[in-house]
């Protein structure tokens, strides 16, 4: 695969490509930016992998694990495949991602995270279990917007 390009000077948050006077071969540079907006925008990544799947389609995006390989030093990154090469953009504080494959939101604080799901209460007196209904009733609500898979 070929080796993703490095520019000289990008944005502070998602590191796109900044135009330079007298630049050429412009389009180059704004396309790359147009790609990475892209796949930034709705940030939905298809899984989290270690290493690069073998056979990506243009645009696809994923978190790295434990980065090995190609991936290697990239832990927590988002990895975009544009143009037959991986461009990595790093997580900042707040980030959020929909996970296809786990079908959950993800947020970023120091690592990635997800919500975990709570134990349903399983037993006690009439109370409890109007409590267990209503507990029930707010995990549905919380998978149906995607916090619980």
């Amino acid at each position: 695969m070929p080796t993703a390009a490095s520019f000289p000077t990008t944005t502070t948050n998602y590191s796109l490509p900044l135009l330079f006077a007298g630049q050429s071969q412009k389009e180059f540079f704004v396309n790359e930016a147009f790609s990475l907006i892209d796949s930034l925008m709705a940030r939905t990544v298809l899984s989290i992998l270690d290493t690069p799947p073998s056979a990506p389609n243009d645009g696809d995006t994923y978190i790295v694990g434990v980065g090995s390989g190609e991936w290697s030093g990239q832990d927590d990154s988002l990895s975009i495949f544009i143009n037959n090469a991986w461009q990595f953009v790093p997580p900042t504080a707040g980030m959020l991602a929909f996970n296809q494959d786990t079908n959950q939101l993800m947020f970023f604080s120091s690592v990635w995270s997800r919500a975990t799901e709570p134990l349903l209460p399983q037993s006690g007196s009439v109370v409890d279990a109007e409590a267990r209904i209503m507990l029930a009733e707010i995990v549905e609500a919380l998978r149906a917007v995607g916090i619980f898979a």
